[in-house]
């Protein structure tokens, strides 16, 4: 093939990224959704739902890492951990390598997800499914924190952009689930885009989850693939202490914990709080 495909992304109107097409793994476009795997020289494997990419091989430890390792090394003591979403496997694989937890529990509406994923993305999940820790619930991410009897430590949301299936992950009914059913002095974190282009995002989020949550706010990360500047993540507890912990008290958890990672340091997660004037002025109602 001399000329290689390219296949561009759809996420913003009036610019975007495009990628080569080396080999088309997977491309299924039903009534509901367009998804394709493709493989690329520089990334690896890429997963994109409806024009938009999900995870690809070779960035997506920097997200996996950060919504796992902040919210689980700031509490200290989790012992059951609720993903939303994350069908792929990435996230469960660095939430199975924190060895004290007693339950992971992943709900996913699409039971098809996890098969395919563990498929076609199998360096993402990396043997996790077979933890004996690991429960799956194939369930809607609102139904189940509105329902469940089961109270967690630290609840992970896994969503896509808030569009589609992913909308209902962004509303104050799955916000108050997830304070319903967080233990004492739990955290929610959530994907909440890249603010310097979706900006209302954040504000919105911010807004609705001030309601339910003593100390709301947001870290950040830079992860190539999602261009565009940092991307912001949810943080949110009834426990202000979790967001401000010491240096020294990360190091020591993390260096307890014998996890190596290739992003995360206690140093990145204390630095991660830090969030940039154009923000602030957003989440304080003065843009």
């Amino acid at each position: 093939m001399s000329h290689k495909e390219i296949w561009y992304e759809t996420l913003h109107s009036n610019f975007g990224q495009y990628f080569t097409v080396d080999n088309i793994l997977y491309h299924d476009k039903t009534e509901h959704q367009d998804l394709i795997i493709f493989e690329n020289a520089e990334l690896g494997r890429i997963m994109a739902l409806d024009g938009v990419v999900q995870t690809t091989e070779r960035d997506e430890f920097i997200y996996h890492e950060m919504m796992t390792h902040v919210p689980l090394f700031a509490h200290g003591q989790a012992r059951k951990v609720l993903i939303i979403g994350g069908g792929d496997g990435g996230m469960l694989r660095e939430v199975c390598r924190h060895h004290y937890l007693d339950s992971i529990t992943m709900v996913e509406i699409d039971a098809s997800v996890v098969e395919f994923c563990r498929q076609y993305l199998p360096n993402h999940n990396a043997g996790a499914y077979d933890d004996p820790r690991f429960k799956l619930v194939i369930d809607g991410g609102v139904n189940f924190v509105t329902t469940t009897s089961e109270k967690f430590d630290v609840i992970i949301s896994d969503c896509t952009d808030p569009a589609g299936p992913g909308e209902s992950l962004f509303t104050s009914e799955f916000y108050e689930g997830c304070a319903r059913c967080l233990n004492e002095g739990g955290v929610f974190v959530a994907q909440n885009g890249v603010c310097f282009l979706q900006q209302d995002e954040a504000v919105n989020s911010h807004k609705k989850l001030s309601h339910y949550f003593a100390d709301s706010s947001f870290y950040q990360s830079a992860i190539p693939t999602y261009y565009g500047g940092i991307m912001t993540f949810v943080w949110a507890t009834q426990n202000s202490i979790l967001r401000q912990m010491p240096l020294e008290t990360l190091q020591q958890r993390f260096k307890d914990s014998d996890i190596t990672c290739r992003y995360y340091t206690p140093a990145v997660h204390a630095g991660s709080f830090a969030l940039p004037q154009y923000l602030l002025s957003a989440l304080s109602g003065n843009q």
